[in-house]
């Protein structure tokens, strides 16, 4: 089977720049959607027709099993389909695809498929209560289709239908050329339309097909920012619906967003208003707080994220604690037992098991050893404005408060590193390190005051 997937158009309702079909739908673009259920197919040929921000699109699709077909000119879906008639397999099937209809299973495309066979032509329609703006589905008396009619052109008898055509149709594809050069543009829209060629199709004596989706949602496009929000929630739901499924537990299943792939185990739990981007992996009994940013990362078994966590590019062990308010950037690898706290941030670091650095500091390019301990207000100081250079804290170091670490250094095993310190020397082990200072206090000493006028 070949797949044509139509991708042409500008979309002048979405009031952008951007090619309709790059608008993000849980963060990836529309097309790619599209795209992703067209493999699950196995398509022989897999053709994009693209126009409109051709560049752009062919960009962020661009892969070895997709082939390009440009529409200079958006003259209709049926001259879009011509595009690619030369790219297509004439020996199998076409069946066409929209570019801006993401959320079609493959289970409806199948049925429809099936139904047509090899030298059929089928038509995935969908009754609506109401169909006002979609073509009307016209069968006779036997209920056999006999045309499709666009909204701008039907009759008001037409217009009272309630079946519509969804503009996903399966067609051999050996009879494609002479029916789209059969095509006339003698329409409201001045457009060659692909709805026509059923016509030609039944004139051909080739009985229509039809096959409806299990859902309504399955065949809605995307012409609006409004549309585009409305199929966001829709497919965010049907996403918390399989989390749940799967024994996920999540304090409101319409506030949640996955972006992305997301792996949970057993007794998960998410409370609301998280975002979960790219792949996560979530093991056995972690629980995400509420406001939660978790994009490209791993988390063990039982560990703890706090509200407000933002974590990018991570892995983390098990039973950890991480934030409130905690910040961990790409390259950070935390051990089992660690705890990152309030107002910290860890990147392109490695911290062992049982460490904490429970507030306000920064942990950046370090490895840092088991049963560590890092004081409030540390910050390891590992960029000179052009490079940067790695701090190394080794086992059973304590480091008090508000200690700067100025990178390349190494603070060995079992070392305590007084508060208000700055290390620019390693520091061998097991031994105190501070900066000498003295303290002094003066008597009646009054403090200035601010002067008026």
């Amino acid at each position: 089977m070949n797949i044509v997937i139509l991708a042409a158009g500008t979309g002048k309702r979405m009031r952008s720049a951007l090619p309709k079909v790059l608008h993000p739908l849980a963060g990836r673009p529309l097309l790619a959607h599209v795209i992703d259920t067209a493999r699950t197919l196995e398509p022989t040929r897999l053709v994009v027709v693209i126009g409109y921000g051709a560049d752009l699109v062919r960009e962020a699709v661009a892969a070895p099993d997709v082939q390009f077909a440009v529409q200079e000119q958006q003259l209709g879906t049926g001259h879009a389909v011509q595009q690619a008639l030369p790219l297509l397999d004439p020996s199998v099937p076409t069946l066409v695809l929209y570019g801006d209809v993401p959320l079609t299973r493959a289970s409806t495309l199948r049925r429809l498929t099936d139904g047509a066979g090899q030298h059929g032509y089928g038509v995935l329609t969908v009754t609506l209560d109401n169909p006002t703006g979609y073509g009307r589905i016209v069968r006779n008396a036997a209920g056999k289709v006999e045309r499709i009619v666009e909204q701008k052109d039907a009759t008001p008898a037409q217009q009272q239908i309630c079946e519509i055509n969804t503009g996903i149709v399966v067609m051999p594809t050996a009879r494609l050329d002479a029916w789209l050069g059969a095509l006339k543009n003698d329409n409201s829209q001045g457009e060659f339309y692909l709805t026509d060629v059923v016509e030609l199709a039944i004139e051909a004596g080739l009985e229509i097909v039809t096959a409806q989706p299990d859902e309504e949602w399955e065949t809605l496009g995307v012409n609006s920012k409004q549309q585009l929000a409305e199929l966001e929630r829709i497919h965010q739901r049907n996403v918390a619906d399989a989390l749940l499924v799967a024994g996920v537990t999540l304090a409101d299943p319409a506030r949640i967003d996955v972006r992305g792939s997301l792996e949970c185990g057993r007794d998960v739990s998410i409370d609301v208003n998280c975002v979960f981007e790219g792949r996560v992996v979530l093991a056995d009994n972690v629980s995400i707080g509420p406001n939660c940013v978790i994009r490209n990362a791993t988390i063990g078994a039982g560990t703890r994220v706090d509200a407000y966590t933002h974590i990018e590019g991570a892995e983390v062990g098990a039973h950890a604690v991480l934030g409130p308010y905690a910040r961990l950037r790409p390259g950070a690898t935390l051990a089992d037992e660690v705890h990152i706290g309030n107002f910290v941030e860890v990147k392109n670091a490695v911290i062992g098991r049982g460490s904490k650095a429970n507030h306000l500091s920064y942990v950046g390019d370090s490895d840092v050893g088991t049963r560590v301990n890092i004081g409030a207000g540390t910050i390891t100081c590992n960029y000179d404005g052009a490079n940067k250079f790695r701090t190394v804290i080794e086992d059973d170091v304590f480091v008090g408060s508000d200690t700067q670490l100025v990178a390349p250094v190494r603070v060995g095993r079992g070392a305590t590193i007084a508060a208000g310190t700055t290390v620019w020397k390693d520091v061998e082990e097991g031994v105190l390190v501070l900066n000498d200072k003295t303290q002094t206090g003066k008597q009646g000493y009054v403090r200035p005051t601010k002067k008026k006028g």
